[in-house]
């Protein structure tokens, strides 16, 4: 296969579009890689195998995939030893397209069996391509959890964990259900003894994943009271949180993403009496308006976000808030647009991720092709919205001036390497200047000097602890 150096390990390179189910499976297919006995290239250019895992929320996910695949066979043509890997969501939903429209793909896999990267590499090596798309996954099959899998993790301080797969719910504009099936929890007692192995590996951070966190558990209690057992149908996501914030080691707990219409009571009391839960909550809105939102099958009611969006504030002092926002949804009349942006002027987010609407094929609103709102609408409305979020974001960032905040440094800053990064307990970024650098992971305090829209900046007052996880070095063959 190779064109590595003779001797020298397989080199692979992984390139993940999509959210972060989708590079924490990045990191559980590196792991697998490596365990293979491969080691990370530094580019595509210079890797044996490319992975691709890819996301199909977007409607631009498919020409990301054909372009980077087009770059790939010209590739390839030159070094016909490169193998060519394509899993994640788009896998899932077009395996077989894809196999058609990209030939010189060596393997092609879904979100269900991402445990079997490696075998189904070596098998593609001895008989030719490979496609394996499963229908779903089962709650016994331990390698359904991308957290069950050996890791590469892209911060030794940090981790994701996921705690559950799929989803239950059926809004109108998402392929989720689709590619990643129905929920499936883990079960708490793995959860707990995977994050204090992380603990004694020196992480002191962990975000908690799930298409929807905080439903976590309700399958886990239907299925223990179909075989009998006296227990309450409920989510368990409050006493997850309240366990993994009770790990020795672990410092910070996040996790994403809630749905608003199961933001319970419980779970409001266990982030505000849970030291180690960070004071971030992203809770989607979509939109403000009534009518959009019983459209999207959303199951709430822009008053009923706002009151239980109310609730997290008054029990949580600090809370940073951020949320996503579909622009230009299908039937959006101007009154629905403008009952969004009162809605995101009163619940003052600190920031947002803000979308135009995409149709992707497979779902509900797809079909409601009489209803598309004209792009240049669309563009006009989502300026407008960025106005919005932007100002109350500016306000919440420039609040922050003259106080010092407590940070984790996640290392240089992409744009100028002299400057470290660090994010607060809020989840916001913060720029400021160390000499010597700090290591990822260190915590310190930080006066913020001068806001942004989407960054803090200040000076760095002291280091408080330092990192406990070992510093990775690679090692080059000679």
């Amino acid at each position: 296969m190779s064109d590595s150096d003779a001797g020298a390990p397989p080199r692979f390179a992984i390139r993940t579009f999509g959210c972060q189910m989708n590079e924490h499976d990045s990191e559980r297919i590196a792991g697998l890689l490596e365990a293979d006995g491969m080691e990370a290239a530094t580019g595509i250019d210079d890797a044996d195998v490319v992975v691709l895992n890819t996301c199909c929320i977007r409607e631009n996910a498919d020409n990301k995939l054909y372009g980077t695949l087009g770059h790939l066979k010209s590739l390839k043509a030159c070094r016909p030893g490169l193998e060519i890997v394509v899993g994640g969501c788009l896998a899932q939903k077009d395996g077989d397209l894809i196999r058609r429209r990209a030939p010189h793909v060596d393997v092609v896999f879904g979100t269900h069996n991402v445990g079997r990267a490696a075998t189904l590499l070596r098998q593609a090596r001895e008989h030719g391509p490979v496609t394996e798309i499963l229908d779903a996954a089962v709650a016994e099959d331990h390698e359904a959890f991308p957290s069950a899998l050996p890791a590469r993790r892209a911060q030794g301080h940090a981790a994701w964990v996921t705690i559950q797969i799929g989803c239950d719910n059926q809004c109108a504009f998402c392929i989720v259900p689709a590619v990643r099936g129905p929920e499936i929890s883990r079960p708490f007692a793995d959860l707990i003894a995977e994050i204090r192995r992380l603990a004694e590996d020196g992480v002191v951070e962990v975000t908690l994943l799930g298409q929807n966190v905080n439903s976590y558990g309700r399958d886990l209690a239907l299925a223990e009271r179909r075989a009998g057992a006296d227990v309450a149908v409920r989510p368990r996501f409050a006493d997850l949180l309240r366990a993994v914030g009770a790990v020795d080691g672990i410092r910070r707990v996040r996790y994403t993403s809630p749905h608003p219409k199961d933001l319970r009571p419980e779970t409001i009391e266990a982030m505000a009496t849970t030291p180690a839960v960070c004071e971030h909550l992203h809770l989607p809105l979509q939109a403000g308006s009534d009518r959009v939102l019983a459209a999207m099958h959303r199951g709430y009611t822009a008053d009923r976000y706002l009151e239980r969006l109310a609730a997290a504030r008054a029990a949580i002092p600090e809370l940073a808030v951020t949320t996503d926002i579909i622009v230009g949804f299908p039937g959006e009349t101007d009154d629905d647009f403008e009952r969004t942006l009162e809605v995101a002027a009163e619940a003052g987010y600190d920031s947002a991720y803000t979308f135009i609407y995409s149709l992707r094929p497979g779902t509900e609103a797809a079909a409601r092709t009489e209803s598309f709102i004209a792009p240049a609408v669309c563009a006009e409305r989502f300026e407008r919205l960025r106005v919005v979020v932007e100002r109350t974001a500016r306000a919440r960032h420039q609040a922050r001036v003259g106080r010092v905040e407590e940070v984790v440094v996640e290392g240089p800053s992409r744009k100028d390497p002299d400057v470290t990064t660090g994010r607060t307990r809020q989840n916001k970024l913060v720029h400021f200047v160390a000499d010597p650098p700090l290591r990822p992971g260190t915590f310190a305090d930080v006066m913020v000097t001068a806001a942004g829209a989407h960054h803090l900046r200040g000076d760095l007052v002291t280091v408080t602890a330092a990192p406990r996880h070992r510093t990775r070095i690679p090692v080059v063959a000679g």
